[in-house]
């Protein structure tokens, strides 16, 4: 977000989806997402307010709007009919370094294709930051839409991931069906 926060915290609603890969938590304002993945609600709770965020009560019209398309996307995406992301995105959960790590993915690395930590971190000119890097990418408020899962040990390894190494894994199959 951009410019000063009003007076009344933006208000950040819940629901939970059931794809693919298990249960996400997805989290939005009236005019963004802010959080898809796999930490449990409080949690995803905590980071709101450390954020300056609040919790909607219940989810109104535009939330629920923007669920939907998340959803929408999302599916189509882990079926394979979609590469790319439309969805209005904020990184307000996100810290500065997470920001600026995670924003670099989009271009950094295209759907089906990997590179690692190191060569992210270079690209960050951060060139001795692997590990922050792997930190940051780890604290990736919005998984899978930005995809950290393309990031790799130099060794070639899965190395972490906030859903698992098996999710993981599996969205590395989606995107390089020939690996």
């Amino acid at each position: 977000m951009t410019g000063p926060r009003p007076a009344r915290p933006v208000a950040v609603a819940l629901t939970t989806h059931p794809s693919a890969l298990g249960e996400l938590l997805l989290g939005a304002t009236e005019d963004a997402l802010v959080y898809c993945g796999f930490q449990d609600a409080a949690t995803v709770r905590a980071r709101i307010r450390r954020a300056g965020l609040a919790e909607a009560p219940v989810a109104g019209e535009r939330h629920l709007a923007l669920f939907a398309r998340a959803r929408t996307e999302l599916d189509e995406y882990l079926a394979g009919t979609r590469r790319a992301f439309t969805l209005p995105l904020d990184l307000a959960l996100a810290t500065p370094f997470s920001r600026e790590t995670v924003l670099a993915l989009d271009g950094f690395v295209p759907y089906g294709r990997t590179s690692t930590y190191k060569e992210l971190a270079a690209a960050l000119s951060r060139p001795r930051a692997s590990r922050a890097v792997g930190t940051a990418l780890g604290a990736n408020p919005l998984c899978v839409v930005l995809p950290c899962h393309r990031i790799l040990a130099s060794d070639g390894s899965l190395a972490g991931y906030a859903g698992g190494l098996d999710a993981k894994r599996r969205l590395l199959a989606l995107e390089h069906p020939a690996a």
